[in-house]
């Protein structure tokens, strides 16, 4: 069975009916290439770490008819029946203009359909909910903010706010939900995000993905735009933690949380719960440094330190790992680093310009990318089990523990 994506294209803020007031595209410049593993050997840049960082997807929605002609051409390449169709874009699916057509056509091939995001601005016909479980619709992943129309309105720019959230409320109904907010310190969290996991609650969702605000740049902003909201602190990591595990107990729905955490598959790195698994893993034998982010760093470095020890984990300021630039690295300290360096393989870094700033105190170091996921965060975790996580979880893991053996010092 294969899984059909239909990209829709689209522009964050143009395409979706106005930027939201906390989203991490407003302010975006043009920024010097960030390097990435796409790149070619001897030069920094390419379509991906200077297009698609920024989800720029040219002039804006990509018409229906040629849509549709990109649809017909893959499913001429495959092999077997299509299991699940998904709709995305950098744009918001609710706001393309020919998007009942473009789910009849989807809904022709009678496979599931599932919308990987949507802000719900632009339903602005509550009958649209219907219309969508009669097409095939079998899961939406459906930004909510707040149940409270006023603060849609206000803070997502939804110009029809209570359209919206009939949509939503009839969808929980029916298929399968997952809702998403992120917290904004003294806007919607407190009582207004209990009041907004009540409502979800009582209708059925089945999740709820708490993504916390981000205002700086070792926060993630590294696209020029910091801070989005002046004067708005987010949560630190600790005390969302607490906040996502206190709103997890309090309600049926699944709470999760990014970049920390999930409280039902207990990740990130919930191996560290099981010592049989741990046991199975490959252990260490040779030493080297491993670069990753501020949140994961302290799991990181119980898992290796599980595995033999020989490896050491090196923090940057950056947060998330596949944020990570070449800035971040050149605030490490060379002189206590292996003779080999891994990077994430998500790491926003040119290999070539990585490896000299690794090697700037004078002594050459090989510069090698790790896998491109370890662990699950919220967003991946959120329809998994916890076996699938860490089934995922021994794979990243071995695959970092055998590139180690191979070649660290």
């Amino acid at each position: 069975m294969s899984f059909l994506s239909v990209d829709i294209g689209g522009r964050p803020g143009l395409d979706c009916r106005g930027f939201c007031s906390y989203c991490y595209f407003r302010g975006v410049s043009e920024v010097a290439p960030l390097g990435c593993r796409h790149c070619p050997p001897f030069s920094s840049g390419c379509d991906y770490c200077t297009r698609s960082v920024r989800e720029f997807y040219g002039e804006g929605f990509i018409p229906l008819r040629d849509v549709a002609d990109t649809v017909l051409a893959r499913l001429q390449g495959l092999n077997d029946e299509v299991s699940r169709i998904t709709i995305s874009g950098g744009g918001d699916p609710s706001c393309y203009p020919d998007f009942r057509d473009l789910v009849d056509l989807l809904a022709s091939m009678e496979a599931p359909l599932h919308i990987g995001y949507t802000s719900g601005k632009g339903f602005d016909d509550p009958k649209i909910a219907d219309f969508l479980i009669d097409s095939g619709l079998s899961e939406v992943s459906f930004t909510v903010f707040a149940s409270d129309p006023g603060l849609r309105k206000r803070f997502m720019h939804d110009p029809t706010p209570d359209a919206s959230l009939k949509v939503l409320d009839r969808l929980c109904e029916a298929i399968d939900v997952y809702a998403a907010a992120v917290v904004v310190p003294g806007i919607n969290d407190g009582k207004v995000l209990e009041d907004t996991c009540a409502w979800l609650d009582n209708r059925g969702a089945q999740g709820l993905i708490l993504m916390r605000f981000a205002n700086q740049q070792n926060q993630g902003l590294i696209l020029g735009n910091a801070p989005v909201m002046p004067g708005v602190v987010p949560h630190t990591i600790d005390e969302f933690k607490t906040l996502v595990t206190s709103l997890n107990v309090q309600y049926d729905l699944k709470v999760s949380g990014t970049p920390l955490w999930d409280p039902t598959t207990r990740s990130p790195f919930a191996i560290l719960q099981e010592p049989d698994l741990l046991a199975k893993l490959p252990r260490l034998s040779r030493k080297a440094s491993v670069v990753t982010g501020s949140v994961a760093a302290p799991y990181l470095a119980a898992v290796l330190d599980a595995l033999g020890g020989t490896a050491t984990v090196v923090p940057v300021d950056k947060e998330i790992a596949c944020l990570i630039t070449l800035d971040d690295l050149s605030g490490t300290d060379p002189s206590g680093l292996e003779d080999l360096v891994v990077i994430p393989g998500r790491a926003f870094v040119h290999d070539t310009e990585a490896a000299r700033v690794l090697s700037r105190d004078g002594h050459p170091r090989t510069l090698m990318r790790g896998p491109d996921t370890l662990t699950a965060d919220a967003e991946t975790s959120m329809g998994m089990t916890r076996d699938a996580v860490l089934s995922m979880e021994m794979e990243g893991i071995s695959t970092l523990v055998q590139l180690i053996n191979r070649f660290g010092s």
